[in-house]
């Protein structure tokens, strides 16, 4: 099990790193290091959603400008439009 989990973790560590856009690389992987080991099963399914996400939604959320989709109110979601950079 927790080699699932750790598998998972690396997954993400690496989508949040090579995004294609270097700030939303620096960004997604500064978010992703300072809280990826304090997060539950159901929290790392819903990083995996928010990496899903294109980087122009993902850049225009965390600015508080309008996006092309809706954003879940989840605690993912929220630790990430509240992340100081």
């Amino acid at each position: 099990m927790t080699t699932d989990i750790e598998q998972i973790k690396k997954k993400i560590i690496y989508r949040s790193n090579y995004r294609g856009t270097k700030e939303m690389d620096k960004l997604l992987g500064a978010f992703t290091r300072k809280y990826l080991n304090q997060l539950n099963g159901e929290d790392l399914n819903q990083l995996i959603k928010l990496l899903e996400i294109d980087d122009n939604n993902l850049y225009n959320f965390y600015n508080g400008l309008n996006t092309d989709i809706q954003f879940e109110d989840n605690k993912i979601n929220n630790l990430f439009k509240n992340f100081k950079y």
